[in-house]
């Protein structure tokens, strides 16, 4: 908009040759009745207007329209002009006349202006899905562990105290950090989540704190670090057990003082970010085993929050079952009707030492092969006929349970039997001991060179929180 007839034409002119459709006002009360009653991708008003000047139209728009670009157009650019522009919130500014010459400079200024103003509404809508996404109650669960873990999270979500999330692979305890952020001030600034167990020990002080350029080997570039990037925001340390203790002194100085220096810098780095860390292992036996300092605990365990394993949350079974077929169904364009009595209560009684993230994937895989219908007991792997055997044994009064699944007239194949039980029975034993090899091996009567080499062999991990 201009007050000027002879500018509004040339530049609906211009625009109009390049493709847009324009709408023109002759002052800022009509450019808002057109802004709050028409789609509008762009605003171009000028500075100089009768009653309300075009840098307080920019204002007034962005109080209705926060993601709608505006171009300010002067007669008289100088700094100060230009600079209390940008400040009242322009894209841009653009200066008078309309010469031929500068038909391009104009063409690519709109262009740039409108593709901004998208890339912004559509990263508002994608940080409103991440909300939406983790508010509790999307939290598939209604037994009485998680929802006490959900009245806890509620509880702490909105302040800036450090976080401690502990409990068995596969619980979901990101899930859980993810709720404590996007339901809490911070929620418009960044979530940045960083695996400490899965970053070499030698790489990961610079992935937390950055590096200047010529600080080691191949650091050819200054780096910003994690903790730099979640500067008003948070920040998730996973598989903190696994820090080394000389990451582990540098953390505690992070927590202390909110300050840190870039490997290879002398500068101190100050940050206001909410540290949430998270861990599978007992950090009391390691703080025992002198591998995890005592004083970092305590820094850490501000909140504690438990994530209870799934077999403590068996009334949630059958809730998450029937989600994890509905997202399959839409995700993968399958046609899984439901779940037949009879393999649900296989999977109720089952022990789970993967937990919900055992679960989920257990459900996709069974529907990739089952493809339509419902799934069925038949369908299941090995080990969830072997527990219910053993369980109809000792209910009849048997006292040796047996392993060994019913075999059907077409026959079973006694390898993949044997190789998934063995599988499950190892996995068991190092969930309980949270992958401590030597108690596992204690629990399962091998040695444990043997049980290194059945791991090796069978390609067994931990599973990330």
């Amino acid at each position: 908009m201009d007050d000027e007839e002879l500018y509004r034409r040339a530049l609906e002119r211009i625009l109009i040759r390049v493709g847009h459709d324009v709408l023109m006002a002759r002052d800022a009360t009509e450019a808002m009745g057109i802004v709050s009653s028409h789609p509008v991708d762009l605003v171009l008003c000028d500075i100089k207007m009768p009653g309300i000047n075009g840098l307080e139209l920019v204002r007034q728009i962005h109080e209705v329209e926060p993601d709608l670009p505006c171009i300010v157009i002067t007669g008289y650019s100088t700094a100060e002009n230009s600079i209390e522009a940008l400040r009242a919130g322009a894209f841009w500014y653009l200066e008078k006349p309309f010469e031929q010459e500068r038909l391009d400079v104009i063409r690519r200024l709109v262009d740039q202006a409108i593709e901004h103003g998208r890339l912004k509404v559509e990263n508002r809508a994608l940080h409103s899905q991440l909300q939406s996404r983790y508010k509790f109650d999307n939290i598939v669960g209604k037994s009485q562990a998680l929802q006490r873990v959900l009245s806890v999270v509620e509880k702490v979500a909105d302040t800036d105290s450090t976080v401690l999330i502990t409990g068995e692979s596969g619980t979901g305890k990101e899930l859980i950090a993810r709720a404590l952020h996007y339901n809490s001030s911070r929620a418009n600034r960044m979530m940045v989540t960083v695996n400490c167990g899965a970053i070499p020990e030698e790489l990961l002080e610079s992935e937390l704190f950055g590096h200047v350029k010529g600080a080691f080997t191949n650091a050819v570039n200054h780096r910003e670090g994690r903790f730099a990037l979640a500067d008003g925001g948070t920040i998730f340390l996973d598989e903190i057990g696994d820090m080394s203790p000389n990451l582990q002194v540098k953390l505690l100085r992070v927590l202390q003082e909110r300050t840190f220096e870039p490997v290879g810098s002398s500068k101190t780095v100050k940050v206001n970010v909410r540290v949430i860390a998270a861990t599978n292992q007992h950090l009391e036996e390691l703080i025992e085993q002198k591998k995890f300092r005592e004083d970092l605990y305590y820094r850490l365990n501000v909140l504690p929050i438990e994530s209870p394993p799934l077999r403590d949350r068996a009334d949630d079974i059958p809730l998450l079952i029937h989600h994890f077929i509905d997202i399959g169904n839409q995700q993968r364009n399958m046609k899984i009707n439901g779940i037949s009595e009879e393999a649900m209560k296989l999977l109720v009684h089952y022990r789970w030492p993967g937990n919900v993230r055992e679960l989920e994937n257990m459900v996709e895989r069974v529907m990739i092969l089952r493809e339509t219908g419902d799934i069925l007991g038949e369908d299941l792997p090995p080990q969830f006929h072997s527990q219910q055997t053993g369980a109809n044994r000792a209910s009849d009064g048997n006292e040796r349970q047996s392993l060994a699944p019913v075999i059907s007239s077409d026959g079973i194949s006694f390898n993949d039997v044997i190789g998934d039980l063995e599988t499950d029975l190892i996995l068991q034993a190092l969930e309980q001991t949270h992958w401590n090899k030597n108690r596992a091996a204690q629990l399962l009567g091998l040695n444990r060179t043997t049980l290194l080499e059945k791991i090796k062999k069978k390609g067994l991990e931990p599973r990330s929180s």
